[in-house]
């Protein structure tokens, strides 16, 4: 069953929550990718990256982690 959204309103909160969502995939990647790479991901950093809204950041960040030796190569 799917369910068409109408309202002005209920496309802002539909919208609002995938915008969200790429968010929590973007932040999931770069962590994802550190590990893969063995790089160590403290709490703090862990948080950092999880807790950023900033899409354009994260995308940043997950093209640093690529080639970053450390998770400060992110940040810097």
């Amino acid at each position: 069953m799917t369910y068409e959204y109408q309202g002005r309103i209920a496309r802002k909160y539909v919208e609002e929550g995938r915008e969200e969502g790429r968010e929590e995939g973007v932040a999931a990647s770069i962590i994802t990718v550190l590990s893969a790479r063995r790089i160590v991901v403290s709490e703090d950093q862990r948080a950092r990256i999880e807790q950023c809204r900033d899409l354009a950041q994260l995308d940043t960040w997950l093209r640093r982690a690529i080639d970053a030796a450390t998770t400060a190569d992110l940040f810097d």
